[in-house]
């Protein structure tokens, strides 16, 4: 429906409703970052590192308890973790509780 004289128009959705399921995370959120240890992962695009410092710098604004650990032995210009790091990659996983990943495109 269309009232072009009162600037109105009507605007539908492109996406039809198909799946029931509602959107969850693959773990769930923590309430807080404070205390937490955040784990930083980057690939090795000359962006990323500038960006994860400056996030890093915030975050630890706004959660000043919060700690931070870093991997970024990553294969060049990708966002994988290189096969022979497997172990250390979940080692380190292991270690943290929230991952922010950055890619420096």
């Amino acid at each position: 429906m269309t009232n072009k004289a009162n600037g109105e128009y009507e605007v539908l959705s492109p996406w039809a409703e198909a799946d029931p399921i509602p959107f969850k995370g693959l773990a769930p959120r923590l309430d807080t970052l404070e205390g937490k240890t955040i784990g930083m992962l980057r690939n090795s695009k000359r962006a990323a590192l500038p960006l994860m410092n400056v996030l890093e710098q915030r975050l630890k604004e706004k959660y000043p308890t919060a700690k931070f650990t870093d991997i970024a032995n990553m294969k060049p210009n990708e966002t994988m973790i290189k096969q022979e790091m497997k172990d250390e990659f979940e080692d380190w996983l292991k270690g943290v509780d929230a991952v922010v990943a950055s890619v420096g495109d």
